[in-house]
């Protein structure tokens, strides 16, 4: 069966709550963003987070590093149910006080209006 197209503002909207919950750090908002069993690549060398319990606890690490937390979404397009995305971010390392900064690239497999697979790549400047 072939997932369901997404539209360019459906995806816009979809995008706005994944930042509000990310920066945040709203576990059950973002938790609600994925299927019960979606798989997180944040890195493509390592193993995914998979399922709800994963992403929380992925989201309460983040929480317990950062501060002063924030996400944009420079860019964004679809391609069928498949939303990708150009974004930058930076938060304040609460170890070393520093400013972080990161940019990279998303993409969100979409299944039923929620997250199936996620896959990022991304670059980081600071110190942390």
């Amino acid at each position: 069966m072939t997932p369901a197209q997404i539209g360019y503002a459906e995806a816009a909207d979809f995008l706005a709550r994944y930042a509000a919950a990310l920066t945040t750090f709203d576990g059950d908002d973002w938790v609600a963003l994925f299927s019960e069993d979606a798989e997180y690549h944040a890195d493509p060398f390592s193993a995914p987070v998979v399922g709800h319990n994963g992403l929380r606890a992925l989201l309460l690490e983040r929480a317990a590093r950062e501060a002063q937390s924030e996400f944009e979404i420079q860019r964004h397009w679809v391609s069928g149910a498949t939303i990708l995305s150009a974004w930058h971010a930076s938060a304040v390392d609460r170890g070393s006080r520093q400013r972080v900064r990161s940019a990279g690239f998303s993409t969100f497999e979409m299944q039923d209006g929620r997250c199936a697979r996620y896959r990022q790549w991304w670059h980081r400047r600071g110190e942390g």
